[in-house]
C-alpha cells in the first residue's frame, strides 16, 4: 500500500510504501471528520474513525515494521486501508450522510455508467 501521510498530492516524495499492512489495534476513542476521495469527485461526508491505530507491515527492504498512527495520519491510513478491503468512505457514512451524497452519486453514475470510468 502506498499512502501520503500529509494528504498533499504535491508532496509525493513523502509517500510511504507498506507491503501487506495489517491494522492490529484500533483505539477505543473515535472522532468524526469530513472525508473525500478521488474515486468520488465533488463530494464528501462525515466519517467516524479511530483516533489512533497500530499497524504491522513489511517495508520495501523486506523488514517487518510496526507503526502507530495518530490523528490525521491515522485517518488517512484507515481510509486507504479500506480500499484494500474493497470499501470506500461512502460505505462508512451514516444514513443521513448517505442521503446527502446520493444526488452526486447518481450524477456520477449518469456520467460514467454503473461500472465507473473503467
Amino acid at each position: 500500500m502506498v499512502y501520503n501521510p500529509s494528504g498533499d498530492k504535491t508532496k509525493w516524495l513523502d509517500e510511504v510504501t507498506m507491503v501487506n499492512p495489517k491494522i492490529t489495534t484500533f483505539s477505543e476513542g473515535k472522532d468524526v471528520e469530513t472525508e473525500g476521495c478521488l474515486s468520488f469527485p465533488g463530494m464528501d461526508g462525515k466519517v467516524q474513525r479511530s483516533k489512533w491505530i497500530k499497524v504491522e507491515a513489511v517495508n520495501l527492504k523486506g523488514k517487518k515494521i510496526k507503526k502507530k498512527f495518530v490523528g490525521w495520519e491515522a485517518r488517512i491510513f484507515q481510509h486507504e486501508y479500506d480500499h484494500l478491503d474493497g470499501k470506500v468512505y461512502t460505505d462508512r457514512l451514516d444514513d443521513d450522510g448517505k442521503s446527502e451524497v446520493q444526488g452526486r452519486l447518481d450524477e456520477l453514475v449518469e456520467e460514467f455508467g454503473e461500472g465507473g470510468v473503467l
